[in-house]
């Protein structure tokens, strides 16, 4: 490249994206790539600090920031991801809702090539609606093509980078325990929170049935939903250790098979996972009524992801399972459950 006073740049075609910045207002380009400067946009130039504009003698196995930009982006790119045009040498990963599914080996792998930049947001996080996820671009205007094909290989060893599995549509059943709910003595406040979330998830609560402290009325109640085409039974109360607190006892009466009972994430502790015949069992704490982020929202996506929660996935929540309690909360933009 070679440098030219932008006085007597007047005729020739920019390289690249020139930027303008008011703090506190707007950053975007001013010129695009390929503008042909007039003489009235010298001012301008001047204005944003550029008294010279390069001037690009493409060597033998370079290529521009754009295309080095492109070319990326398609090596890596997954399912239900679209690319955004690039601006100032900048590609943008939109994905449309589900599950964010990061490779982070590759991702590792790409950003240890010097001078190449893919970056995301953290894996297995909830996706609600269409946003970006993911950006990359080059750190110089031009680049050795080389470390392109090395990226492009790299890529080719995976299905993927960056994806998106979609939520499944599943039933789901909503058995609420507690004597006080049942006979009338309280409202119920677990069945609107729990149908909101669902909903939000591309999910349906098929129905919600009531019953007492007594065990066996709790476990007929998860059966029934099985019978009747339930794809997931979600149970709320009667989760701690309290003498009247039957819920986990229910859970193992259905002869389901217990992944754990028991979660390292504030809030959410008493939680469990069990599993009849394929069909997720869940025993919800009392926080998922009153938290706007939870253990639910951790791993409940991820099963209509098409996940099989184990053991080991719970007990990997520890780090990172300590919510701030945020006085505003922006889950899922933030550190819990990361």
């Amino acid at each position: 490249m070679k440098t030219v006073p932008v006085q007597d740049a007047v005729g020739m075609v920019l390289c690249h994206d020139m930027t303008k910045i008011v703090p506190g207002e707007t950053k975007g380009p001013v010129f695009r790539k390929g503008h042909i400067i007039a003489e009235e946009d010298i001012r301008t130039l001047l204005e944003i600090g550029k008294e010279h504009i390069y001037v690009l003698d493409m060597e033998k196995g370079c290529i521009h920031e754009n295309e080095a930009a492109q070319r990326i982006a398609n090596a890596a790119v997954g399912p239900h991801i679209t690319l955004s045009d690039v601006s100032e040498g900048r590609i943008n990963f939109i994905a449309e809702p589900g599950l964010l599914d990061v490779n982070v080996e590759a991702l590792h792998r790409i950003n240890s090539i010097e001078e190449v930049v893919l970056a995301t947001l953290h894996t297995g996080q909830q996706v609600t609606e269409t946003r970006p996820v993911a950006g990359t671009r080059v750190v110089p205007l031009v680049i050795d093509e080389e470390k392109i094909r090395r990226v492009e290989a790299i890529c080719a060893e995976y299905d993927y980078v960056v994806g998106i599995r979609p939520f499944r549509r599943l039933s789901v059943g909503l058995v609420t325990t507690g004597s006080e709910v049942y006979h009338g003595r309280i409202k119920d406040k677990f069945g609107p929170v729990i149908r909101k979330k669902f909903s939000n998830l591309g999910s349906e609560v098929m129905g919600q049935t009531l019953t007492s402290d007594d065990p066996s009325m709790t476990r007929d109640a998860i059966l029934a939903f099985i019978a009747g085409g339930a794809e997931m039974v979600v149970v709320t109360g009667g989760m701690s250790v309290d003498p009247d607190d039957q819920t986990p006892t229910a859970i193992r009466a259905t002869g389901a098979d217990v992944v754990t009972y028991g979660s390292p994430t504030f809030p959410g502790v008493m939680f469990m996972v069990a599993d009849l015949n394929g069909v997720p069992i869940l025993g919800l704490p009392g926080c998922v009524m009153y938290y706007r982020a939870s253990v639910f929202d951790l791993i409940v996506p991820r099963i209509l992801a098409g996940e099989k929660v184990t053991r080991e996935d719970i007990v990997s929540l520890g780090h990172g399972g300590f919510c701030a309690t945020c006085e505003v909360c922006r889950y899922p933009i933030c550190p819990f459950g990361k």
